[in-house]
């Protein structure tokens, strides 16, 4: 009996044999690498890599490599898809810029933070604001000081942040 064209029974041809229009035979070197429902995958990887190729690197590796090959095959094949010259090469390239930059941001933020707190800690310090401080428990500065109910680093945020940009550069 034939259903669609094919024996009753007979398994689907995979991705590969499928787009190369042949026969998918039991031992089938794609088979377990390229399903039949994902026929993008090898498409890309053999637009790439050519499927002779992408036969002769399978046939070379020992079965437990296979999998990590075709995956590697199949993420660089997409990559070169999307960017022809520099393939994921490009897509690391640009990863790593993003990365550089926001280290930069980081530092950047890091560097603010602390020049915020010595600056603060030495205001304090110079003018006798310590939270300690029995000589100032009746100043207007020492009740604005305890009315600001906030997190040290909101109020590290708001100390000086008016002349940050003009001290932070004359460092």
């Amino acid at each position: 009996m034939k259903e669609n064209g094919r024996r009753q029974g007979a398994p689907a041809p995979c991705a590969a044999c499928k787009l190369l229009r042949r026969r998918c035979a039991e031992g089938c070197v794609f088979a377990p690498y390229f399903p039949a429902d994902e026929p993008q995958k090898f498409a890309n990887v053999h637009k790439v890599f050519g499927a002779s190729n992408v036969n002769k690197m399978l046939q070379e590796l020992p079965v437990h490599q296979r999998g990590d090959a075709v995956s590697s095959m199949v993420y660089e094949a997409n990559a070169r898809v999307r960017d022809p010259v520099y393939g994921c090469v490009g897509a690391i390239s640009s990863l790593q810029q993003q990365i550089d930059a926001l280290q930069t941001q980081l530092a950047l933020a890091q560097a603010e933070v602390v020049h915020l707190r010595v600056r603060q800690t030495a205001s304090f310090s110079h003018h006798g604001f310590g939270p300690a401080s029995p000589s100032n428990s009746g100043s207007p500065s020492s009740k604005l000081m305890n009315s600001q109910a906030k997190p040290m680093f909101d109020m590290d945020m708001v100390v000086d942040q008016a002349s940050f940009g003009e001290s932070m550069w004359s460092c």
